[in-house]
This record gives C-alpha cells, structure tokens and sequence, in this order.
C-alpha cells in the first residue's frame, strides 16, 4: 500500500488559485508513492511548477519537449528494466500534449508495451500559450482560437475520446477520473502504476482562467460535469469496460452555465438548439456507458 500522507508536489507553487491540474499532481503522486519517476511534457504543469531554480516535486523529474514524453518515458523504462530497477515510470501531461502534439510517441509506446503509465491532465485547451482549441475541448467551447461569432458558435469539433484510442493500442488499464473525486483518482492511479503494461488515465481538471469561473468552485465545476454526463468516470481492462460510475443526471445547462467559455449560448437569450446537441453528448455518454441511476418504483 503507498503512504497517501506524503505530500510529493510541494506548496510554493505558482498555479493560479484553484487550479485543476495542480491539485491533481499532488493527488497522483499520494497515488504513485515515492518509487516514481515523473516524466513531463511542455505545458501548465511544467510551468507553474518548476520555475528555474525551484521545484515542487519530490521525486525524480524530467522536462520533456511537447511531443516527445511517451518517447522519453519508453527509453527510462527500457533503462530500468535493463538494470533490474524497480522504479514506477509516469508520464504526466496536459492534453494539447496528449492529444495533439504527442500522439505519435504515445501510439509508439502503448504498441510497444512498455510499462509505463501515461497521465493526462485534461483542462480541456492549450491553456499555458493562451487557450487555444486543443483535440479535447467540448463541443461549443470558446477559445482563443475557437470563438463564437456571426459565423461560429464555438469549437465545431467534438472532444477527441483518447480513452477508446488507446484501449485500441492494446493498453492494460485504461481510466478516467476527475479532481473533484479524490480517493477515486487516488485509487485509479495506484492500480495503473501496479498494472503491467502500458497504462493510460485521463483526469478531468478545471482550469479557472481558461474556463471562466471563480477559483473556489474547481470541485464544484467538476462534480457539475460528471453529475451532467459530459464527463464520465470508467474503467477498462484489457479493452473490456468493467466499471463506470453512476449518476441520477441532471440537465447540461447548469454545468454550462457556471462557465464564461459557455455563456455565449445564453446571452442575449438561450441558444436552444445548440444546448441541445451539447445534451445529446451526454445523453450519448449515459447510454455508452450505463451511467444512469434507475429509481425502483
């Protein structure tokens, strides 16, 4: 069992308050405990967290480029298992890495099997260079590169499922997980480290500057979206789904409407049909992955 008391990503950080991805550092390595070697690409994280000459985090840790974390990470573990170490491999990285930059390197590690895991914290945008569109930002979403206008009414394109992707790769363990449940990520991220194989965990992390929402709500924010269906909590195995969290759902409009990069389908009046396609989403999500509570009559 790890000792989830220590504390491995040090305060003295410089996140802006309320910061998804911070709290799911501090929240993966309670899960990873001490034999860990964190691997990290460009991007927030990287950022606010190590600012030459000064770190938060209490492990070994490496900066990689922003497309090349799963190809560091592959030639670490190879390096380990060489030298009959034990160490735990992680990648942990934003998800314009992820999904964007990075999926060459990550398709070549998962096809490889190396056994590793690969961590992305999903803030849902390339918020590090200005918020720009990334593969995982929601349908409608404003963005800096994505705004809504006469002509747009947001990101056209649908969030990449990177999850699927990988468990098509042949990953051992593939999960979802949010900030705003603590000892389910805690927990997800302990068995991925203990699972053979190339492993893949994404974590949906609030970001209150790029969202448009006050600091103090980042688990409000994320309890909203998973209570919504726009966000799911699952596990799978092997490619097999073997567990996904149920929900008594609530309409989309409330998780839309606690964030500025969503307001402009409410104002000057409720942009009705657009909400509806964003509801469709996560009446898809509910019915692929069995997430509805049914009340016994």
């Amino acid at each position: 069992m790890v000792d989830k008391s220590l504390e491995l990503f040090d305060c003295g950080h410089r996140a802006c308050g309320g910061c998804g991805p911070a709290i799911a550092a501090k929240l993966i390595l309670k899960g990873t405990g001490e034999d860990t070697i964190v691997v990290a690409s460009t991007g927030c994280m990287e950022v606010f967290s190590t600012p030459y000459p000064e770190t938060a985090w209490k492990v070994p840790w490496i900066h990689s480029l922003f497309e090349n974390a799963a190809a560091v990470a592959s030639g670490i573990e190879a390096s380990l298992k060489h030298n009959n170490r034990s160490e735990k491999v992680v990648c942990i990285c934003g998800d314009g890495a992820t999904f964007d930059i990075g999926m060459l390197c990550i398709s070549g590690a998962f096809e490889r099997g190396h056994d590793i895991t690969y961590i992305c914290y999903d803030n849902e945008a390339y918020m590090n260079t200005g918020i720009q569109r990334s593969g995982a930002t929601p349908y409608d979403a404003s963005t800096t590169t994505s705004p809504p206008g006469k002509y747009s009414m947001g990101n056209s394109r649908p969030k990449k499922d990177l999850p699927q992707i990988l468990a098509a790769h042949g990953a051992s363990y593939v999960a979802t997980a949010t900030v705003a449940y603590p000892m389910d990520l805690m927990k997800k991220v302990e068995k991925a480290v203990n699972t053979p194989g190339s492993c893949y965990i994404q974590i949906h992390a609030p970001c209150s500057t790029g969202w448009g929402f006050e600091g103090g709500k980042t688990i409000e924010v994320g309890k909203m979206a998973l209570e919504c269906g726009l966000w799911v909590n699952y596990e799978m195995e092997n490619g097999k789904l073997v567990k996904a969290k149920k929900v008594k759902r609530v309409p989309v409009d409330g998780y839309l409407k606690a964030q500025k990069r969503f307001r402009h389908l409410f104002k000057p009046a409720p942009v009705t049909d657009e909400i509806a396609k964003i509801q469709a989403i996560a009446d898809a999500n509910a019915e692929k992955y069995g997430i509805d509570i049914v009340l016994k009559e």
